[in-house]
């Protein structure tokens, strides 16, 4: 099973990314995933959360109205399309397969991606 984040990187504030992540080695369509994010000296936080299907997304209040997380499970990728960014977004951004109902909780993901750094300069 692998999880492949990708599309960090430094951006200005009020500026956009697009964070993918690709699965494999697993039914991707079967399962719901999720975005968390780590800060430097902080606990990795959620992000959002997507159902299997896609029909149902679900933020945290810092990112909501701003990011939007989507998915195709015909290429088996999930998508974070951040907009607005602010110097607080500053964090590793990793992308987890699992969670179902419990998506705020960590430790009901079972695969995790290796993150990828976004970095919002002022």
């Amino acid at each position: 099973v692998q999880l492949q984040a990708s599309g960090g990187g430094l951006v200005q504030a009020g500026g956009s990314l697009r964070l993918s992540c690709a699965g494999s080695g697993y039914t991707f369509k079967t399962y719901a995933m999720g975005w968390f994010r780590q800060a430097p000296g902080k606990e990795r936080e959620f992000v959002g959360a997507i159902n299997w299907s896609g029909d149902n997304t679900y933020y945290a209040d810092s990112v909501e109205g701003r990011f939007t997380i989507s998915r195709d499970n015909r290429k088996a990728t999930m998508y974070l399309q951040m907009n607005s960014l602010r110097p607080e977004d500053t964090a590793v951004y990793y992308c987890a397969a699992g969670g179902g109902s419990y998506y705020l909780s960590q430790v009901k993901y079972e695969y995790w991606g290796q993150g990828t750094q976004v970095t919002v300069s002022s």
